[in-house]
């Protein structure tokens, strides 16, 4: 439903479904935006990357501190990505300039999910899931 009542999201995975796309946006009112991107990360790519995320964060200490797996899902994001750290509003420590999992396509979770699994791999992270 258009009208401004409801958002439309169309998985072109059919002809039916593009079909559908392509009446969408014929039909929309005026000023309404489209995009066309790839799907974000699954349900099951999330639930995989917390149980490695916990087992890091119970078994590596990291430059002479723990961190939470919030803290560890920063530090992998901003690694894959290639983002930088700014001082923090007083300068008494630093924030990680990351990106929000729930934005990332497949492909760049599961290079997240890899990241994490590799580098719990090289710490000797013991998995309880094996």
């Amino acid at each position: 439903m258009l009208g401004g009542r409801m958002k439309q999201t169309f998985c072109l995975v059919h002809d039916t479904a593009r079909q559908r796309a392509l009446h969408a946006v014929q039909n929309a009112p005026e000023g309404y935006a489209v995009t066309i991107g790839e799907p974000t990360r699954t349900l099951e790519q999330n639930a995989a990357l917390w149980p490695v995320l916990e087992e890091i964060s119970a078994q590596v200490e990291w430059c002479g501190a723990k961190l939470s797996e919030e803290e560890w899902k920063d530090v992998f994001t901003a690694t894959l990505k290639g983002q930088k750290s700014v001082p923090n509003l007083d300068r008494t420590g630093f924030i990680i300039l990351g990106q929000r999992t729930s934005k990332m396509g497949k492909k760049e979770f599961s290079d997240l999910l890899e990241l994490a699994n590799a580098f719990a791999a090289q710490h000797g992270v013991v998995r309880a899931d094996t």
